[in-house]
């Protein structure tokens, strides 16, 4: 039988849905296509870089007034919504910590997960009592499950209290969109198909005083079966290696420690601007600047190249810790997933990597209950993860992602199945995470201090080189500050140790 590849989904049915909502109603929408996102042929070219400029009416439109931002799901939307609220301030809008408190509520969204969204609903409807308390106050969502079409079907259906509506190709555009409903009371849904210039000089306000995610490049091209991210964040479009290195040269004259470039695919950077290596030509950029530690997120094995840990081999600041998505270990579940490479082909990148840092710490990504997974293929994944002795991994129960060509596939795995093989999956990444965190006991290591502890106050938290989360005691001051810490216990995914300065 021939195997699934990915092709576009166009919900004909939405279709209808919308026409009869858009002739039937005055207000005039912008609604996503996800069949546009998936037909990129006439897009593949670099994309145009302009500057962020605020017009003088949305200026001042919140002053007075304050705002709550929620974020879901990964690094990208966290730097996300470190520029949405960078926009929100310029505009005179503060930041609160309560739903009740907020004159402006945003839900900035991911769409990976069916559980994730169902989240994001649950919250959004559980606000109605909320906003008939303050009518005045104005609900949006924004992100990943904006640009999904059946989701703007919901929110049209089911969901009036949500004023404001766009995706992740038109953030910067936040400050008109509000002034919109803001001043002419129109609630407003934007949420452009095609992505547009690369827009540079957005405010910030970051998350943390330590360390600095950086967008190195937006999108994907790889259309694996079973992910939504093509279609919500479009395709891959690299930045100007002169704004990237400018955003971290500023990071550095802030104080911050660390750069962590983000991209849904960062081993991909630079192809649509022709460059050749982009990626370790970029990394190798980076660490010129001198910045006490650099990291990246998210490496495709598909597009992995040896310079990039020859790279890190050369520069100390590069930390050497690695996170390599592999999904499965059965090579004909990652031909269903159109991965793009097999079981042998990323035993051989593993492999590479430790004989040329053999201290390199290693993570992934695993997902269990792909439609027509077998015992057989199951195990595949259990004998990869002996295999490479992963550090931690991030694991997952599938679930379809409608629009995607994998949710067109049966899902004929039983729940039960799934939860059972995530189970012995897990424990087996435990045992293994315990194991290879036991070897730091009795060791110094180099912590980032990010702060208190989220359990303890008393304690302070950060990651080491080799991204290993340590929460350890120490005297007052230590925030923000890179740490030696003689490490004193291990857990699974944690090591406890004490500032060698006490």
């Amino acid at each position: 039988m021939k195997e699934p590849v990915a092709q576009p989904v166009f919900f004909m049915r939405f279709s209808a849905i919308m026409f009869d909502m858009m002739k039937n109603n005055t207000e005039r929408y912008i609604l996503p296509e996800m069949r546009r996102e998936a037909n990129r042929a006439s897009r593949n070219t670099a994309s145009e870089c302009t500057r962020f400029v605020m017009s003088a009416e949305a200026e001042n439109l919140g002053r007075g007034k304050k705002y709550y931002i929620r974020t879901y799901g990964c690094q990208a939307n966290v730097r996300d919504g470190e520029t949405l609220a960078g926009i929100l301030e310029l505009m005179g809008f503060e930041m609160c910590e309560s739903t009740e408190e907020a004159d402006l509520l945003i839900f900035n969204t991911c769409a990976i997960r069916q559980a994730a969204e169902d989240r994001v609903f649950g919250e959004i409807g559980s606000l109605k009592s909320v906003k008939a308390r303050h009518p005045g106050q104005i609900i949006c969502l924004c992100g990943c499950m904006a640009q999904e079409e059946v989701v703007i079907e919901k929110i049209l259906k089911s969901y009036p209290q949500v004023d404001l509506v766009f995706g992740t190709h038109n953030l910067w555009r936040l400050p008109e969109l509000l002034l919109k409903v803001m001043s002419k009371k129109e609630r407003t849904i934007e949420v452009y198909s095609e992505e547009g210039d690369l827009i540079e000089d957005l405010p910030v306000r970051r998350s943390t005083s330590c360390k600095g995610f950086v967008h190195i490049m937006y999108g994907c091209d790889k259309f694996c079966t079973y992910c939504i991210v093509p279609y919500t964040r479009g395709r891959e479009r690299s930045r100007r290696k002169e704004d990237i290195i400018e955003e971290i040269m500023t990071l550095k004259q802030q104080g911050m420690k660390e750069a962590v470039l983000l991209g849904q695919n960062v081993n991909a950077y630079g192809k649509d601007l022709k460059m050749e290596d982009g990626f370790t030509s970029l990394l190798e950029s980076c660490a010129e600047t001198g910045i006490e530690r650099i990291r990246f997120y998210t490496s495709h094995p598909r597009d992995y190249s040896s310079t990039t840990i020859d790279a890190m081999v050369k520069y100390p600041n590069i930390m050497r810790s690695l996170h390599l998505p592999v999904q499965s270990g059965s090579d004909e579940i990652l031909k269903r997933m159109n991965r793009g490479y097999t079981n042998d082909s990323y035993r051989r990148l593993y492999d590479e990597m430790r004989s040329k840092i053999s201290d390199i710490t290693f993570t992934t990504d695993l997902i269990v209950g792909f439609p027509s997974e077998t015992d057989e293929q199951f195990q595949a994944t259990l004998d990869l993860v002996d295999y490479c002795q992963f550090d931690m991994a991030y694991s997952f129960v599938y679930s379809p992602r409608a629009g995607t060509p994998a949710a067109r596939m049966e899902d004929n795995i039983p729940l039960s199945v799934k939860k059972e093989r995530l189970q012995i999956l897990n424990d087996r990444l435990s045992d293994i995470a315990a194991k290879r965190n036991r070897e730091y006991v009795g060791r110094t290591l180099k912590v980032l201090c990010e702060g208190p502890s989220k359990k303890n106050e008393n304690v302070y938290s950060g990651y080491s080189e080799e991204n290993k989360l340590v929460n350890f005691t120490g005297p007052a001051g230590l925030k923000d500050q890179i740490i030696e810490v003689k490490i004193t216990e291990s857990h699974s995914f944690s090591l406890d140790g004490t500032a060698s300065c006490e």
